[in-house]
């Protein structure tokens, strides 16, 4: 059976500005545990250096109350899909700045769930980084 390709896209404006976010995420991955511990509890290096081509980083994180590890290149997520990648834009339209997840997949059986829950935390863990910096 073939798989069926699918995306899901998710905007959210950030008023910390988008070099903040780009920052924080490429530079500076192990302060996001400060930021967001309810939603990242660690990540630990374990090629390259943060924010350069080839570095591979495993992320330690909770999704559904349920705590998870990942690698920053995921491949094959369980048995639900053949592939994810999950990708992150940060642009400024109008003055305001937009980080864009977009989360690109492909369901080996059209029955598997499609990783709306996944989504949904990358906009909590965006709004979180935000109030992380400017306070509730």
């Amino acid at each position: 059976m073939a798989s069926l390709a699918c995306k899901l896209v998710a905007q959210v404006a950030f008023k910390a500005g988008g070099d903040v976010f780009h920052h924080l995420l490429a530079n500076k991955p192990q302060h996001l545990a400060k930021a967001t511990p309810g939603f990242i509890q660690g990540c630990d290096l374990h090629q390259g250096n943060f924010g350069t081509n080839g570095s591979v980083v495993q992320w330690k994180y909770t999704l559904d109350g349920k705590e998870q590890t990942a690698k920053m290149a995921i491949q094959d997520i369980d048995k639900l899909y053949k592939n994810l990648l999950v990708t992150i834009h940060v642009e400024t339209k109008d003055g305001v700045d937009f980080v864009t997840w977009t989360i690109e997949y492909e369901l080996i059986n059209p029955d598997n769930p499609h990783p709306l829950s996944l989504l949904n935390f990358y906009i909590d863990f965006t709004k979180q980084i935000e109030t992380h910096i400017f306070g509730p």
